[in-house]
């Protein structure tokens, strides 16, 4: 859901923005350099055009970057937007492009990012500008090389293996043997054998993660972040060379390189990531061609363990210490009248839920998995109770231990138990407050089960699973960007266990 009425109402917040969404490009200069000037502050609802210009003010967002950068990004619209097709590869084909991004200081165009972390390694994504080979140097070992080529999207993948548990490792990356750029912080922290945190949240769209907020979560330093939708492309309805534009300029960001060359990040996509506000499946002017080159796209520019099944969709199965991780993806193949998630990811949730053998599960859904918000628009609850209801079974006839429910898209944060008729809660938290954008309401009276309610605030959520306990717990801790705790609340696994009366 995007609603552009306000952008923050956060005092500290709307300073920063007001000062950097008056950036007017005026002119390029001789070597391609934006001159940029600060007039009127435009109508925030400039803010969810996709047009170069907006694309400029976001990119300036938080800091005003580097003239060379800016200039970058204007070539690459000036590449991408005619080109409804348009990737990586048009910009490595490119020798203006090129001879820019080096004159940038850039060694490649993406990462690192880290993802799918274990007790034992990790994998690390990169983008090159030219098809290259990727080696990664860590604790005296080198991994790779992995080839970056137009078929992948100049993108790689290379696998970390050997490492010990609960250990940092300062890595170098490099590219066809030389020295990639990356940043001085960058390290990669393994998951320790009991305790793990886990962070999570969506919709800071391709707005960014707001600085103080990044800084904070790293400092808190999670074993891993689940972004559960909105995350980087804009309501391109299939128009890669658009997406490929919003993904670069995520690329260049460095706050985000920084965080993400330490934090591993899981991805999986909404509506806005997918095609538009509240689309899913195909339609005329979205065709099963468009939904196949969006997955593509998304698959060559994060780094999940998992991708669906046979070149569908974007769902994964995963753990993360003691906790099992499942994302589901509700856009790809959601039915108008059948199943919210397509039928054959329904039937494959269901048997990853029963072969689940660790204490805690986190399953997460791009929207809410309740109906409370926006009465339910958008949610399982407007088109598939009925396979909500088999899942919430299933769950409670087998016993499954330790699910914990997160959701997406709502903007804002709001939290709710959700009773079942045998006197079993499940527990749902709504995390859609990374980008700090104003949504429905924070809280109802009539909903007399919620437990926490903001909107309009900058906040990010997250467990801490504690196992040495006789009942393992978890606690989750939703934190302002100014490191403001707005809720706290800890579960133990026998709370997130259906008692046997549930059984039919």
């Amino acid at each position: 859901m995007l609603d552009c009425t306000a952008l923050c109402r956060n005092k500290d917040c709307m300073k920063r923005r007001n000062f950097i969404s008056n950036v007017t490009v005026l002119s390029l200069g001789a070597a391609g350099t934006p001159f940029i000037s600060f007039g009127e502050l435009p109508h925030h609802k400039l803010m969810s055009k996709g047009d170069l210009q907006t694309s400029l003010k976001i990119f300036n967002l938080w800091d005003v970057q580097p003239t060379e950068k800016q200039a970058l990004l204007i070539k690459a619209d000036e590449i991408l937007r005619p080109n409804r097709a348009g990737s990586f590869a048009d910009l490595s084909d490119d020798p203006e492009f090129q001879a820019m991004a080096r004159s940038a200081g850039l060694t490649h165009l993406g990462g690192p990012m880290l993802g799918n972390i274990s007790e034992t390694g990790a994998d690390l994504w990169i983008r090159t500008l030219k098809p290259a080979q990727v080696s990664v140097e860590l604790d005296g070992n080198v991994f790779g090389p992995v080839a970056t080529t137009i078929e992948s999207n100049l993108s790689a993948v290379v696998p970390i293996i050997g490492m010990k548990p609960g250990r940092d490792y300062p890595y170098k990356v490099l590219i066809d043997g030389n020295p990639a750029r990356i940043p001085a912080t960058s390290r990669l922290r393994t998951v320790p054998g009991k305790n793990t945190r886990i962070a999570f949240g969506s919709c800071w769209h391709r707005w960014g993660l707001n600085h103080p907020q990044m800084d904070l979560l790293r400092e808190r330093r999670p074993h891993a972040l689940l972004a559960i939708g909105d995350i980087a492309v804009q309501d391109r309805s299939g128009h890669i060379g658009l997406t490929t534009h919003d993904f670069l300029m995520r690329d260049l960001t460095p706050r985000w390189n920084d965080f993400v060359a330490t934090v591993p990040v899981y991805s999986g996509w909404d509506d806005h990531d997918y095609c538009a506000n509240d689309k899913w499946n195909t339609s005329s002017k979205f065709s099963a061609a468009d939904r196949s080159n969006v997955r593509k796209a998304f698959t060559q520019s994060w780094v999940n363990p998992q991708y669906g099944l046979n070149g569908k969709s974007t769902f994964l199965r995963t753990r993360i210490g003691p906790c099992d991780i499942i994302m589901t993806d509700n856009r790809f193949a959601r039915k108008k009248n059948g199943r919210y998630l397509g039928e054959e990811q329904h039937e494959w949730l269901k048997e990853q839920l029963l072969d689940c053998k660790g204490p805690f599960i986190i399953l997460s859904c791009g929207t809410m998995w309740s109906d409370y918000v926006s009465n339910g628009k958008d949610s399982w609850g407007k088109y598939d109770q009925a396979g909500r209801e088999e899942i919430f079974k299933l769950i409670e006839e087998h016993q499954i231990k330790g699910v914990l429910l997160i959701s997406g898209d709502r903007h804002g944060a709001r939290g709710f138990t959700l009773p079942r008729p045998g006197g079993f809660n499940f527990y749902e938290f709504g995390g859609a407050c990374f980008g700090g954008r104003i949504g429905p309401p924070a809280k109802d009276p009539n909903w007399t089960t919620q437990l926490y309610g903001i909107a309009a605030q900058y906040a990010f959520s997250e467990f801490e699973f504690n196992t040495t306990k006789p009942d393992p717990e978890v606690t989750f801790r939703l934190t302002g960007e100014k490191g403001n705790r707005i809720h706290e609340l800890t579960l133990t696994r026998s709370q997130l266990t259906p008692p046997e009366r549930t059984r039919s």
